[in-house]
């Protein structure tokens, strides 16, 4: 059975995505700019972990069909 995405499903899957983009960049900017190792490696690990989730909601948004 095929389920689809509402609109308002949709704008906050939207609304998600530019938040998780945002904390992506600035994880990696902060990363960057970093003195202490333990920090840059948590800062490294955020943004790892956020380049997925992005992608897990990019998969979302254009396979809306397939959504169970």
């Amino acid at each position: 059975m095929a389920k689809f995405l509402g609109l308002h499903e949709t704008l906050e899957l939207h609304e998600l995505l530019t938040f998780k983009s945002l904390c992506l960049t600035k994880a990696t900017t902060m990363g960057a700019l970093a003195q202490d190792e333990e920090l840059k490696a948590l800062l490294a690990n955020d943004a790892a972990s956020g380049s997925r989730h992005i992608q897990q909601l990019q998969n979302f948004l254009t396979n809306r069909e397939e959504v169970q």
